[in-house]
């Protein structure tokens, strides 16, 4: 079954519809589980609608992306600062770095 998202008009209206025909006939009327129902009525219960209220935003959808991104680039980052480490050891061992003797 696919997922869906519910509006919150909508989210009232079953609860309603539940208080008129009965939890079961509402869950098979508007296709939802049981367990979804019983916790709607919990949500509108302790908190009003406010727990009934869609929580999903885009700018959460925007973080994600930018919590990626900034995960691809420290990788890069510390790539390139393995890199940088590599290079300077072969420089070291290419030209010593020892003191040379003072005569």
């Amino acid at each position: 079954m696919k997922y869906k998202k519910w509006s919150l008009a909508e989210k009232l209206e079953i609860l309603a519809s539940c208080e008129e025909i009965g939890t079961v006939e509402s869950c098979r009327k508007y296709s939802v589980s049981t367990g979804t129902l019983y916790s709607w009525k919990n949500k509108h219960e302790k908190q009003g609608e406010a727990g009934l209220k869609v929580t999903y935003d885009v700018r959460s959808k925007e973080l994600k992306q930018s919590e990626e991104e900034n995960r691809i680039l420290r990788k890069l980052l510390s790539n390139k600062e393995i890199e940088l480490e590599v290079q300077r050891e072969l420089l070291k061992k290419k030209f010593g770095t020892s003191n040379p003797r003072k005569i």
